[in-house]
C-alpha cells in the first residue's frame, strides 16, 4: 500500500460489482490500511461514524467519514484533510 502523498487531500472509496457481489475497491482497501496502520486516531464524533486522525509523517489532520450514509453499512469510506479549526470545533479537542 502507498503512504499519503503531500499533494493528496481526499481519498474516496467506491463499491464495485465483481460477478454477483459488491466489493470494496482499491481506494477503500487503502483507506482501511491507512486508518489501521499509519494514521494516529485522535477522536470519534458523537455519532461514532466519523473519526479524526493525524498523519504522523506530516502532521496533517484527516477525517474518516462515510458520505453515502444512506447506503447499507454507511457506504464506502472517505478520508479527507480538515483544518485544525474545523477539527477543534467538531471534535472538541485542540490539535
Amino acid at each position: 500500500m502507498n503512504e499519503l502523498e503531500p499533494n493528496e487531500s481526499v481519498l474516496t472509496g467506491q463499491w464495485v460489482m465483481e460477478g454477483n457481489r459488491v466489493v470494496a475497491d482499491e481506494t477503500c482497501q487503502r483507506i482501511e490500511w491507512l486508518v489501521t496502520s499509519r494514521l494516529e486516531r485522535l477522536e470519534k464524533d458523537g455519532s461514532g461514524w466519523e473519526t479524526l486522525y493525524r498523519n504522523p509523517r506530516d502532521g496533517r489532520l484527516w477525517e474518516h467519514t462515510y458520505p453515502q450514509g444512506a447506503m447499507h453499512g454507511g457506504g464506502p469510506p472517505e478520508l479527507h484533510v480538515i483544518s485544525s479549526d474545523v477539527a477543534a470545533g467538531k471534535y472538541g479537542i485542540a490539535t
